[in-house]
This record gives C-alpha cells, sequence and structure tokens, in this order.
C-alpha cells in the first residue's frame, strides 16, 4: 500500500484527513486534540497520525508548503488510501479591511497565480472551489460555536517573498479575503479525484496593516479555535 511519499498501510488513514502545512503542527494536533492517537507515516518528516475524536476515526498530516507539496500528498490520500474529504487548516495573510487577527475564513473558492491548473488540460479558466457539503458544515459548526468566521475567496499564491505587494492589491480588489498557498491546488485536485476539500484558515497578520500580528500565545489560541471547528466537521461527516 506504501506509496513514495507514504508508508502507511490500508486502514491506517481515515476518510477524513486535516492537513496543516506544518508536520509539528500535525503532531500537536494528534496529541492534544484526538484520542488515541497513532503515527502511521513519517516520510521525508511529514507526520501522519490516526486517532478518534467522539468516536470517529480522523486522519491529521502535514502537506508542507506550496501547491506542488500539498498536491503530492492530497493526491495519494484521494486516490491510494480512499480518502474522501481533507480539510486544510492553516494561516493566512488578511487583504480584506475588515478582516481582524483570529477570525477564521473558510475559502469558498479558491484563486492563484500558479500553473498548477494547467496540468489539468483544462481549455479555458478553471476555478477551484470548496466542497459545498464541507463548508455548509463548516458554517454551521462555527455558528454552533459562536465563531467569528468569513466566508469568500482566498488567493493562492506561489510566492512568500516578493515585489508582489502591487498584484495584491489588485486580487484585494477583485473581492479576495486573504492570502495563502495551498487551497487552489487542494481544491483541483479533489476535483480531479471527485472527492471533497475545503480550506479553513486562521488571519495570523494583514497584508496592509504591518503592524498587527499575532505572537507566538496568541497563534496556539486562534489555531485551537480552527482546529476545534474542523474537528467538528470531521466528526459530522463521518
Amino acid at each position: 500500500m506504501a506509496t513514495p511519499h507514504n508508508t502507511a498501510e490500508k486502514g491506517q488513514i481515515a476518510k477524513t484527513v486535516l492537513m496543516p502545512g506544518d508536520p509539528l503542527r500535525a503532531k500537536f494536533i494528534a496529541e492534544n486534540f484526538l484520542d488515541e492517537p497513532v503515527l502511521v507515516n513519517n516520510v521525508r518528516g511529514i507526520q501522519g497520525y490516526t486517532g478518534k475524536k467522539s468516536g470517529i476515526d480522523v486522519t491529521v498530516m502535514g502537506s508542507g508548503m506550496g501547491i506542488p507539496s500539498i498536491g503530492i500528498y492530497s493526491y495519494e490520500l484521494y486516490n491510494f488510501y480512499g480518502v474522501e474529504d481533507i480539510i486544510r487548516v492553516g494561516s493566512a495573510g488578511a487583504l480584506a479591511d475588515e478582516l481582524k487577527l483570529r477570525d477564521i475564513v473558510a475559502g469558498m473558492s479558491a484563486g492563484t497565480d500558479s500553473a498548477f491548473a494547467q496540468k489539468f488540460g483544462v481549455p479555458g479558466t478553471l476555478a477551484p472551489t470548496a466542497s459545498f457539503a464541507l463548508l455548509r458544515t463548516a458554517v454551521e459548526c462555527a455558528e454552533a460555536r459562536t465563531l467569528s468566521i468569513r466566508v469568500g475567496s482566498l488567493l493562492s499564491s506561489d510566492s512568500f517573498y516578493g515585489d508582489e505587494n502591487s498584484d495584491l492589491g489588485k486580487w484585494k480588489r477583485m473581492g479576495v479575503l486573504a492570502v495563502e498557498m495551498e487551497a487552489a491546488g487542494l481544491y483541483l485536485t479533489a476535483a480531479r479525484a471527485g472527492k471533497r476539500a475545503l480550506c479553513l484558515c486562521t488571519v495570523s497578520d494583514h497584508i496592509y496593516r504591518p503592524d498587527e500580528l499575532m505572537s507566538a500565545e496568541e497563534r496556539q489560541l486562534g489555531f485551537a479555535e480552527m482546529i476545534g471547528l474542523a474537528l467538528d466537521v470531521a466528526v459530522k461527516m463521518g
């Protein structure tokens, strides 16, 4: 059953997977939010754990940074391990003026400056979108938790550093809420596999208000809220 990037055996990975970018955050989620977590993959340090939440099997596994990385791991999970749902849980830089630190953004769609979509051979512009079932469940769960959640478009950028702030302004004018680096790749991979995907991000900084930046402690608390929400969705889907 092993792939070039995953040594888990058949049945060791749950139907729903939470994917933070950082493998160490996957370890943190498993140890602090799941019951009976078991390490099922550690190839290249991309840690994957399977445990239980409210009696439902859930896997949490790192994706690495950027569209190519999440494209590899999500492809293998969907196509070789029978995964049905992947929920990315990460951070994002806010573009929209109304967003505040610790707000949770749910990516209904994900624009990108990446050429990844061209690999699917569609003659035109392919719009990467989330699963409506996952998105609707996330909004319902957020309302039940009285969490602040914004639904809208994300930008999945291919660059973290660069002289692109003027270009980010163009995305902002089109109503894009925040920028991150993986959602579009995940959504496109899910679409090709006929599976479901959703990106949830906690606002950790604001691109146009650089003095607004979460401390390490604030990140931990803010991410905990998002992780709790994602696990609520996983349980309902299970």
